[in-house]
């Protein structure tokens, strides 16, 4: 009989929420951000899946035809399917050649992204709990860093290095770090304060253990909002640098080359040459800035409604 009534009490009725159930719970709220999100899964799944959903591979000169150059949306190519997007001015189908560069667009942002976040995630703690001269130092190099354009250093170094994905990506690096470095350190300082870090000095732990095993989880969640947000910024400057030459090859093409080669057709009447891959590029961009403007509403509490 006791047991029965246990049972059907309203606590024992009651399932625990996790706090990843929770989390999910209040992303899911926000429409926009759950419109973003799926949009962007698609895209990435599209990006993903291209070698196997496309008709053409852009980067084999040998399936390109100069004789399909400049085709309008719904043209047939001459080796026999349909342009759907149209084509370029070196023949390339921009279904085919959207879906690729998005692949080095996402590979871009996402390689340089969790390069930059590691850096400027040790930096920044040995600079909030080292302080002193060490963290002055630091910091110095990282307002040094951040005064100036981050589309300036990252052009100066691939005018330097030369182009690539893998100049790109060390471009990107060296132009974003500083940004998780300061949003890092600035997150450990009120945490190096607190009483649990306190106890694990007095309980004997070493600095490696109490940085990375105490300090750093709880500066996660700023992380992941500002990792999204450089995110969709070095997916924006590497197009950027790509419309501009400096980026990647034409052999290549990536979103900003596509928008660059359409760009002397469009007072011509030939706008989707560089208008298919603009909308490709927003749509991108403004997904990751939705969904990581959502995230810092959900994972910090001062901003819940």
């Amino acid at each position: 009989m006791t047991d029965t009534a246990a049972s059907d009490s309203p606590a024992a009725a009651t399932a625990v929420e996790t706090p990843f159930q929770r989390f999910r719970a209040e992303f899911f709220e926000g429409r926009i951000a759950t419109v973003a999100l799926v949009v962007l899964g698609l895209i990435v799944i599209l990006a993903i899946l291209a070698p196997w959903i496309t008709p053409q591979n852009p980067y084999d000169l040998a399936q390109v035809d100069v004789l399909d150059g400049r085709l309008p949306p719904g043209s047939e190519a001459f080796a026999g399917y349909t342009m759907w997007l149209g084509s370029d001015g070196a023949g390339r189908d921009l279904y085919s050649a959207i879906l690729y560069g998005l692949r080095i667009s996402l590979t871009v942002g996402l390689a340089s992204g969790v390069i930059a976040l590691l850096i400027g995630m040790v930096i920044g703690l040995i600079a909030a709990y080292a302080g002193g001269r060490t963290e002055a130092f630091i910091m110095r190099i990282v307002d040094l860093q951040l005064s100036f354009p981050a589309s300036l250093v990252a052009l100066m170094l691939v005018a330097a290095l030369g182009k690539g994905v893998d100049k790109i990506i060390l471009a990107l690096v060296v132009a974003q770090w500083a940004y998780y470095a300061r949003t890092v350190r600035a997150t450990a300082l009120v945490e190096r304060n607190k009483e649990y870090v306190e106890a694990a000095q007095c309980l004997g732990l070493s600095r490696a253990r109490i940085v990375f095993r105490h300090i750093l989880p709880n500066c996660v969640a700023p992380l992941i909002v500002v990792g999204t947000v450089q995110t969709a910024s070095a997916i924006s400057l590497e197009a950027t640098l790509s419309f501009l030459g400096v980026g990647l090859p034409q052999t290549e093409p990536s979103l900003g080359v596509l928008i660059a080669n359409g760009f002397e057709y469009m007072l011509s009447g030939r706008y989707w040459i560089s208008m298919f891959p603009g909308l490709a590029l927003l749509l991108t961009v403004v997904s990751i800035n939705l969904v990581g403007d959502h995230l810092r509403d959900v994972l910090n509490p001062r901003l819940k409604k």
